[in-house]
């Protein structure tokens, strides 16, 4: 089985049909059903993709209930961050100053590396900046 994990910006992809990115996220997600893929995500990103849908989508607080029903019914795996994740994401920020992650890429990046995951559905360009990340 292919463990993946999904950052907000997949998610938010996949659930507003106006995002320029809306039908490659779709793609991936139908392949994820088919291919039975273990999606995985943390909980920083959980509330981050709340924040962008009732921030960024057309009835934004109806998307962001949606999302969260979806996440209640197990649309994905979530792992919550631990202070060992939250002190090795700040050391990420602080080594990789030249970058612009937020905290909840690097929190996403600590995460990934911790449970052995490589690929994700993002399309964070912070990902491919990283380095240690397939995006699918």
């Amino acid at each position: 089985m292919n463990h993946v994990f999904v950052d907000s910006g997949g998610f938010f992809a996949h659930l507003v049909s106006e995002d320029a990115l809306h039908a490659r996220a779709r793609e991936l997600f139908a392949q994820a059903e088919r291919e039975d893929w273990h999606l995985v995500t943390t909980n920083a990103v959980v509330y981050e993709t709340h924040a962008l849908l009732i921030n960024r989508a057309r009835e934004g607080r109806e998307a962001g209930l949606r999302f969260l029903e979806h996440v209640q019914r197990g649309l994905c795996e979530i792992v919550h961050v631990t202070q060992d994740d939250e002190a090795r994401a700040i050391s990420i920020l602080r080594d990789h100053q030249d970058k612009t992650y937020s905290f909840c890429d690097a929190l996403s990046f600590v995460v990934m590396g911790r449970l052995g995951l490589n690929e994700a559905i993002s399309f964070d360009r912070h990902f491919r900046e990283y380095g240690r990340v397939t995006i699918l």
